[in-house]
């Protein structure tokens, strides 16, 4: 009865079969964002300034990511800092601020009051990268053709056989490759973070990229199907959409993708956009899934009783000392 062994051996099938069954996964998930340019096309990059600010070097970037559209970014770096070393994609959010984008990262939000992310890590001794997403922040210029108001741009993508979160992904993809590119940083320990658009975002990132070694989604781990039962699909903006998603996928589906590796959710339980009985149904499904993998500690969803859509500083505290541990 050999086949029923329990050995190192089976063990070590069993994992093989899972991480290919991921992979499987991954590939359909991806294959849901539409027409995509090709991800081996080479990246461009052009330093535009370069600025010491609070303790670290500030780049501002210009970037060619998918040959569509330049896209601006900026990249943080701890002054005299040695080595390579961790480094954090950061996502933005959206919040209506189109003319915002990247800038969170060095400014902060309204909703995230706490010391910027760009001056957070890298006292910490991380690099950071937050580019402009589509339609934000320098790619939010009215005059120019291809950048347009969020609207126009999603219905124009459609049309083209796109979708804009399908475009927005893949720039998140292609910069984490301009990250891994990077001499500073040490392409074994990257985490990615942000909030609300930028939440979601991240664990779509995580889930399609193994190179994400740690996530915390701040404030937008929502079930899809309990936003459903909510009516509160307004809640949304049209970016979130993506054709036949559900047919395949339920959140805590592509959350799964990220098992084994290390995840932090953060919440609000006054949270309109994160339904509560959404948030425990994938926590339910994760601690599965992170228990049959020998991972149980790795999955985290940290609720915080009575906040709405609004980072918190016991919220940062549990971000940062997640990272730190996870790492380094």
């Amino acid at each position: 009865m050999a086949g029923l062994s329990l050995g190192a051996g089976s063990c070590s099938r069993k994992k093989n079969t899972y991480d290919k069954t991921q992979q499987e996964r991954r590939e359909q998930l991806y294959g849901l964002l539409c027409d995509l340019p090709p991800r081996n096309r080479e990246i461009g990059a052009k330093v535009v300034s370069v600025e010491r600010k609070n303790g670290h070097l500030l780049e501002k970037l210009l970037l060619d990511l998918n040959g569509l559209q330049q896209v601006p970014a900026w990249f943080a770096i701890p002054e005299n800092s040695k080595g390579p070393m961790p480094a954090i994609l950061f996502s933005h959010s959206h919040g209506g601020k189109f003319h915002l984008g990247k800038d969170e990262l060095i400014s902060g939000n309204t909703y995230m009051p706490e010391l910027p992310y760009a001056e957070a890590f890298t006292q910490m001794g991380y690099c950071v990268l937050c580019i402009d997403h589509w339609v934000f922040g320098e790619r939010n210029i009215p005059t120019t053709p291809k950048n347009r108001h969020e609207t126009d741009f999603f219905k124009e993508t459609l049309w083209r056989g796109q979708c804009m979160w399908g475009l927005m992904v893949y720039d998140s993809l292609r910069a984490l490759d301009y990250l891994c590119q990077r001499s500073e940083v040490d392409a074994s320990r990257i985490g990615a973070t942000g909030m609300s658009m930028g939440s979601t975002m991240t664990w779509w990132l995580a889930a399609l990229d193994t190179r994400v070694k740690a996530c915390v989604d701040i404030c937008c781990l929502t079930d899809f199907d309990a936003l459903i039962e909510e009516e509160g699909l307004e809640r949304h903006g049209v970016y979130y959409f993506v054709p036949s998603l559900l047919k395949y996928f339920s959140t805590a589906d592509i959350n799964a993708l990220i098992a084994p590796r290390a995840h932090l959710a953060i919440a609000g339980s006054l949270d309109k956009l994160t339904p509560v009985p959404g948030l425990h149904k994938i926590d339910r499904e994760l601690k599965r899934v992170y228990e049959s993998l020998g991972a149980a500690d790795k999955w985290k969803l940290n609720i915080y009783d009575g906040i709405g859509h609004f980072e918190t500083p016991e919220m940062r505290k549990d971000a940062l000392d997640f990272f730190r541990r996870e790492l380094g």
